[in-house]
């Protein structure tokens, strides 16, 4: 999701790396659930998100599309998104105890929060988003840590890939008026990414690749 916003208003105006230490520590939320509530449709999946929801809870893509996932437009792309529920809107995976029930298989912005990314040159930082959690105690802890992602050098560069790839496809989206074509390469991308299951036995990272490899050639055509 790309976001035009002024970096000093909601940072504390400094870029991290995986092995800088940053505030965001909340001592595991105890008592606090109020990033999981009222996001509306912000809590946008990737298809690793995807994934690891699919081969963890040994279900299809739809039938995460009954109750816990929906379908959004995304800078011009239908993407997947957390689905929040009830008056509260809150999200479809959180629990009677309002904890999360998925906590080791949460989607990738979720084990950002209140961290984002900055893209730059082909590549990303991370920066600490100051007004986002409610958490006033937070103590430091090393990014890498707070991230909390296995293989993180072969996350990393899926996170810039499927970041940039995107970016080309919305480039499309914008200049065409083909009402046709956008739906068509909605659907591939769809299709191509999240529909169709990858192997669980086989590492994500080589499928996704050789997935990425295919659509950019396909796209390169329009």
């Amino acid at each position: 999701m790309i976001r035009n916003i002024n970096f000093d208003e909601i940072s504390d105006g400094k870029l991290y790396d995986i092995n800088d230490m940053v505030k965001a520590g909340c001592n595991d939320c105890k008592g606090c659930s109020a990033c999981c509530q009222g996001m509306g449709k912000s809590i946008v999946l990737d298809p690793l998100d995807i994934y690891r929801l699919l081969t963890s809870l040994n279900i299809t893509f739809e039938q995460l599309m009954t109750d816990k996932i929906e379908l959004s437009v995304v800078d011009g792309i239908i993407l997947p998104n957390l689905k929040m529920s009830g008056d509260s809107e809150r999200c479809s995976f959180l629990n009677s105890e309002d904890r999360c029930s998925i906590h080791s298989i949460r989607p990738g912005i979720c084990r950002l929060f209140p961290l984002g990314r900055y893209y730059d040159n082909n590549s990303f930082k991370y920066f600490l988003q100051i007004h986002e959690c409610k958490n006033q105690n937070r103590t430091k802890v090393k990014v890498r840590k707070w991230i909390d992602t296995p293989d993180l050098k072969n996350n990393e560069q899926f996170i810039i890939d499927w970041h940039y790839f995107l970016k080309d496809v919305q480039d499309i989206m914008k200049d065409t008026k083909d009402d046709s074509l956008m739906k068509q390469i909605n659907m591939y991308v769809l299709n191509n990414f999240y529909i169709q299951p990858f192997e669980a036995n086989i590492d994500f990272y080589l499928q996704f690749n050789e997935r990425l490899n295919e659509a950019k050639k396909w796209i390169a055509r329009f």
